[in-house]
Order: structure tokens, then C-alpha cells, then sequence
């Protein structure tokens, strides 16, 4: 049985997570209404990941044998200035992400709850993958600046990204 104050910050982290979704969804109407169709797929599939990571998160505490409260979700932000804006904001989101979820590993560690500590490792690696990835294209749109056909390019480009996971994938 998974110890209460642990439950109450992984059903925090689920609501987290849902929020991701929810500003990345929006994202996706925002580069849909700029034309970037590309950029629209990139965030279509960065929906389906954090769907998925709060999915793992519910099976969890199902297994523990916890309880899930969902709660309501916050409204995101519909429009940025640009592009490079709504990714700084999502790469913004990545670092506030990874600092929920290495909160809720500490709160793991210290009820001495191993296996929740465990089962986070995955998360805490995923972070840096994501941080990783939304920096990469704030890195790739300041070097666009100015240059339309670069643009273009990289709305192929991001295109292409397929999902890394699926909503209905097992839990690892």
C-alpha cells in the first residue's frame, strides 16, 4: 500500500501532467492558426507522450493499491508572439515539469517508499530527454530568426516526429 502524502503528490504529478497535454494541445491550435503544420505535429506528439505519462502514473497508484483524485485542470495560455515564444514556453514548462517530478522522488525517498522511488527513475530520464528536445528547437528558431526559408525547413523537419510512446502502452 502506497503511503498517503506519496498518493497525494503523485495525483498532483498526474494533474501535472494532464496540464502538459492540455498547453500542448493548445499549442497545436496556435501553430495550426500560423500555418505550421509541422510544428502542429511536433506538439500532437508531445500530447500523446504526456497523456501517457500520466496513464503510467494512475496504473501505478492503481497497483499500489492507491487511490486517484483527479482534479480540475488549469487553463493554458492560447496564443504566443511567434513561435520561438511557444517554445521557450514549453521548454519553460519541461524545467517546471522535471522539478515536480525530482519533488516527488525526494518525497518518495524520504517515507522510504523504494519502489515509487524506482518506478520514477524512468520520469526523472524522461526529463532530460524532454527538456533536451524543446531546447533543440528554441536553439534551431533563434538561428531561423530573420530567415523565412529556415522556417519552412524546420516545420518539415518537425513533421516527422512521430511519438515515442504510446497513450496505450503498458506501464514500464
Amino acid at each position: 500500500m502506497i503511503k498517503a502524502d506519496v498518493q497525494k503528490a503523485f495525483n498532483a504529478q498526474i494533474n501535472e501532467e494532464l496540464f502538459s497535454a492540455y498547453l500542448y494541445l493548445s499549442m497545436v491550435s496556435y501553430f495550426e492558426s500560423q500555418n505550421l503544420k509541422g510544428f502542429a505535429s511536433w506538439m500532437r506528439a508531445q500530447v500523446i507522450e504526456e497523456l501517457t505519462h500520466a496513464n503510467k502514473m494512475v496504473d501505478y497508484l492503481n497497483e499500489r493499491g492507491g487511490e486517484v483524485k483527479l482534479e480540475a485542470i488549469g487553463k493554458p495560455d492560447a496564443t504566443w508572439k511567434s513561435p520561438l515564444a511557444a517554445f521557450e514556453a514549453a521548454y519553460k514548462h519541461e524545467c517546471h515539469i522535471s522539478a515536480c517530478i525530482n519533488d516527488l522522488y525526494a518525497k518518495a525517498v524520504k517515507a522510504g517508499d523504494n519502489a515509487a522511488a524506482l518506478f520514477l527513475n524512468w520520469f526523472i530520464n524522461e526529463q532530460v530527454e524532454e527538456e533536451a528536445s524543446a531546447d533543440e528547437v528554441v536553439q534551431n528558431l533563434k538561428l531561423a530568426q530573420g530567415a523565412p526559408g529556415a522556417l519552412f525547413m524546420l516545420d518539415r523537419e518537425l513533421g516527422t516526429r512521430v511519438p515515442a510512446v504510446s497513450v496505450n502502452a503498458p506501464a514500464e
